[in-house]
């Protein structure tokens, strides 16, 4: 019998990386969603592909990827095809596009039935923007994270220039502004909160703090 974490929210309101320390400190198994769809992207970039239109040729490609998370030495790693691309996945192209490859239902319903597979009988935290309503919509655990939408810019920018990324600080919250509106009018798995989510407003709170909270939900709900 396993026991699922699921987290959802908009970009930059720290849901990865809550996840992971949660799921270091408490001993779950953490599947990084969003890095599955950025590897479908990568895949469609390095195979020429930058327009979305090329919709059958993208299919294919999430048909004929394989991606697996492995975990080692304490950090988590995003090996699509053999080859690990944890870094690339995080580029600037791959983030302008990965929010409409990640709206083709075909894409989504491939990686959700990957996401499931990778979850079966063991205890998960999963992070995405659908996870508590499509994904795992029976999950143990349901946590919406959210933050306004000046703060969130501010933390991805800091996490590109700490990463090395080139950006600005105004196209990382146009960047934002624009994956919000695409991940809230999806025609599948749009950005929204469940009806048994238990919402936490990050905006002036700490990792640390956000991290006891969320520690504090999931102990609640084990012992119940």
């Amino acid at each position: 019998m396993s026991f699922v974490v699921a987290i959802d929210g908009p970009a930059g309101t720290g849901k990865g990386t809550i996840t992971k320390l949660i799921a270091k400190e408490m001993g779950l198994l953490n599947i990084d969603t969003g890095a599955m769809y950025r590897a479908i992207t990568l895949e469609c970039l390095q195979n020429g592909i930058s327009n979305i239109d090329d919709k059958e040729k993208i299919i294919d490609i999430a048909k004929e990827c394989k991606i697996e998370i492995e975990h080692i030495e304490e950090e988590q790693k995003i090996i699509l095809n053999g080859k690990d691309v944890s870094r690339e996945i995080r580029s600037k192209e791959v983030t302008e596009l990965v929010s409409p490859i990640s709206s083709i239902p075909e894409v989504r319903e491939i990686m959700v039935n990957l996401q499931r597979k990778m979850a079966e009988s063991k205890n998960v935290i999963m992070e995405g923007r659908d996870i508590t309503t499509v994904v795992f919509p029976n999950a143990d655990v349901k946590i919406y994270l959210d933050a306004d939408v000046e703060e969130r810019a501010k933390r991805r920018y800091k996490e590109n220039v700490e990463k090395g990324i080139a950006s600005t600080y105004e196209e990382v919250l146009e960047a934002i502004k624009n994956r919000d509106e695409n991940d809230r009018n999806k025609k599948v798995g749009a950005l929204k909160i469940a009806d048994d989510a238990i919402v936490i407003d990050t905006t002036n709170m700490s990792i640390e703090e956000v991290k006891e909270n969320v520690k504090a939900i999931i102990r609640k709900k084990r012992i119940q």
